[in-house]
């Protein structure tokens, strides 16, 4: 996207103003229980995996496990390890939206993308131990979950290739989600109206 010097002045200034909030997680940790969360607040969500899916639709390749941990890799070698984040921004340049939520940050090199793009950006991980995912991702059932412990595992080691662990180990606030949804929900809440009440003083 080209932009004239005006323009470039006009989108530095509503990057400066926009409150960034980024989740982090393992697969079937709870991040999409916060995505919920924060759609119901009437906050505007940007989902890094749909950028995913949206380039194995462009490809003609099914959306399998094994196909977006493929594109995931792919994309991140060919065009830098902070790809994703970028195809991302851009679209959050065009949003009007003060307040913004970014589900599905994958490494340290996307975080450092996103804070040098947003001063106003907070880091909030949400963490869950491993069968607790596994049960979570089975019983949901989506096109990309896995079917078995073993394509589970496998997918554990692509996040980890990527760095998600890392990028949850720099979290700002860390949600753990051990319990039952209503105590999910209340967590998230606490922790989204800490941010914003940081950032919107």
């Amino acid at each position: 996207m080209l932009y004239g010097t005006k323009s470039l002045q006009r989108v530095g200034v509503i990057m400066k103003e926009k409150i960034v909030v980024g989740v982090t997680g393992m697969p079937g940790a709870g991040k999409g229980v916060i995505r919920k969360i924060v759609r119901r607040m009437g906050y505007h969500v940007v989902v890094m995996g749909d950028e995913i899916r949206e380039e194995a639709k462009r490809r003609n390749l099914k959306p399998t496990p094994e196909n977006l941990g493929m594109i995931m890799l792919k994309l991140r070698e060919e065009q830098g390890p902070a790809a994703v984040a970028k195809r991302c921004i851009t679209k959050m340049e065009r949003r009007e939206n003060k307040v913004i939520v970014v589900e599905g940050i994958r490494s340290p090199q996307e975080v450092n993308e996103f804070r040098g793009c947003f001063p106003n950006f907070t880091l909030v991980a949400v963490q869950a131990l491993p069968k607790t995912r596994f049960r979570r991702l089975f019983q949901r059932k989506r096109s990309d979950d896995p079917k078995n412990w073993e394509r589970f595992m496998e997918r554990d080691l692509r996040e980890a290739e990527v760095g998600v662990e890392l990028a949850i180990a720099s979290a700002d606030h860390l949600i753990v989600n051990e319990g039952t949804k209503s105590q999910m929900k209340r967590r998230t809440r606490e922790v989204l109206q800490e941010v914003l009440g940081k950032w919107m003083k």
